[in-house]
């Protein structure tokens, strides 16, 4: 290959460099981001079964989850997670506040953390299984 050859070829390359550097993050899934992290640290106590439910609110079913619990606050507000008491809890240093409670021995990674405050952000869109979805045409 040649030195004038080479040269549109590297300067096509670098092009696409900005839009590889600069590229939005894609928007974060529930069934691939969320789901998985909360069945393990929060569906125990916010979950289906409602003789384990803790403080009256339901995390695996949107419209329950959009509803105030025992606190009277929101626990996620779609599009505005510093109105979310579910966010604030995840992020809070309160040991008497934090979520998932230190007496569960689960943890949220800072990026699980993240995805979640991201996700409440981007709307807090719940999907159901893929089987259940009806297909549609791209």
């Amino acid at each position: 290959m040649t030195h004038r050859q080479l040269v549109p070829i590297t300067a096509g390359l670098l092009s696409l460099l900005p839009g590889l550097l600069f590229a939005a993050p894609a928007k974060v899934d529930f069934t691939r981001d969320i789901k998985p992290f909360m069945a393990d640290t929060c569906f125990a106590c916010h979950g289906l079964d409602a003789k384990a439910r803790k403080g009256g609110l339901r995390l695996d079913l949107r419209e329950e989850a959009l509803k105030a619990g025992k606190s009277e606050k929101l626990a996620i507000v779609p599009g505005k997670p510093e109105l979310s008491e579910a966010v604030r809890r995840v992020f809070t240093s309160d040991a008497d506040d934090l979520m998932p409670p230190e007496k569960s021995h689960k943890v949220l990674t800072a990026r699980q953390k993240e995805l979640f405050r991201r996700w409440v952000a981007e709307g807090a869109e719940y999907q159901g299984h893929w089987a259940f979805t009806a297909p549609k045409r791209p």
